[in-house]
């Protein structure tokens, strides 16, 4: 027994319904009974007359890695361990090895870079408020131009109406 095989799964699949014979009664029909064995063999009792038999490997799980135990995280905070820094060691293929480290100048530098980026969009946003609050204010003029127009023409056409009501009511008066 050197050569030994995966462990395979059997389905057994009674003769009456392999043939499609058997009679259609209220009882449920039964589903195909699956053994499992070691071996490839066809069944333990050797009899496979009256069953056709379905082989098929049983799948086996990939192995876990072996992982160190983490170990326990909770410390008392009176111990050593508490007070000194843990010291970890990566991996050069780590990831986190290979993650940029900033010094306090590069910070330093890219702070000056974001508030100056800051300080640029706030005067754009500055100039284009100011241009949005001209332009109101020249439409507002514009406004009380045309509103000041309209009222003189509004007077201008009523006086005309004026005028002209009574001179087609003094030119009647004339031919009497």
């Amino acid at each position: 027994m050197d050569d030994e095989q995966p462990p395979t799964s059997h389905i057994t699949i009674p003769e009456e319904e392999a043939q499609g014979t058997g009679s259609q009664t209220a009882s449920r029909p039964t589903a195909p009974a699956i053994e499992r064995s070691d071996s490839s063999s066809t069944s333990s009792d050797g009899n496979t007359t009256h069953a056709n038999t379905i082989h098929a490997p049983v799948p086996t799980r990939p192995r876990l890695p072996n992982r160190k135990s983490s170990g326990t995280i909770i410390v008392p905070r009176d111990s050593e361990e508490a007070s000194r820094p843990i010291e970890t060691r990566l991996d050069p293929g780590d990831v986190r090895a290979m993650s940029p480290r900033r010094t306090s100048e590069d910070l330093e530098q890219l702070g000056r870079q974001t508030r100056a980026e800051v300080r640029k969009h706030a005067k754009m946003l500055q100039d284009s408020l100011l241009m949005i609050f001209h332009r109101i204010q020249a439409v507002k003029e514009e406004h009380d131009k045309l509103d000041n127009n309209n009222k003189f023409l509004q007077k201008y056409i009523g006086d005309l109406m004026t005028t002209s009501k009574i001179t087609s009511t003094g030119g009647g008066r004339g031919k009497k």
